[in-house]
């Protein structure tokens, strides 16, 4: 692996000028972070991962045929090992058509998926500050599946493939945004 944060965050923002969406990817970014320090898994390369999974998306347009399929070439540059690559290429199962089978794949989609349901959890609090948030607020928004209904509630449940419960994940997920907050604007 031949690169850094700040060399990950350039190539992001080159394929990337969206600013919703590299706050998502800077929000994922922490979320992986946080899960890779409590799995005892390399902090950096899961941050780094969860930071460029969307780096193809406005390359490939967003088409959840192809989506995802594209960063490994984005990405080749950086010498990135394989397991980063086939979990990034895996975070939209719908381009693979392969389900998910590593706690590094696992984790990354359903780290990068709970990041919407608790940006949107934040945005209908009075403050709309993430400072503000329970855990138990973004729990029971899981459970309307009208709220922020693009969110797929399947992919955050993988959390529990990681061998974390669902509850545990959400604090850990809310805990690694708030300390980003400034950030991503929350």
């Amino acid at each position: 692996m031949n690169i850094t944060r700040d060399l990950a965050l350039a190539k992001l923002h080159e394929h990337v000028k969206n600013e919703k969406t590299i706050i998502h990817c800077l929000a994922s970014e922490a979320v992986m972070r946080a899960l890779a320090r409590r799995l005892r898994e390399d902090e950096e390369r899961w941050g780094l991962t969860g930071l460029l999974h969307d780096v193809d998306v406005e390359v490939t347009g967003a088409d959840p045929k192809v989506h995802a399929l594209k960063a490994e070439e984005l990405l080749d540059e950086f010498n990135l090992d394989g397991e980063m690559i086939d979990a990034i290429r895996m975070h939209n199962d719908e381009a693979t058509g392969i389900p998910r089978y590593t706690l590094f794949q696992h984790a990354l989609a359903a780290g990068e998926t709970i990041t919407g349901l608790i940006y949107a959890t934040t945005l209908v609090y009075p403050d709309r500050k993430i400072n503000s948030v329970k855990y138990k607020s973004v729990r029971k928004r899981m459970k309307e599946k009208a709220f922020a209904a693009s969110v797929n509630r399947d992919h955050i449940l993988e959390c529990e493939k990681t061998g974390i419960p669902l509850d545990e994940f959400i604090q850990i997920s809310v805990d690694a945004m708030r300390e980003i907050s400034g950030e991503i604007g929350l």
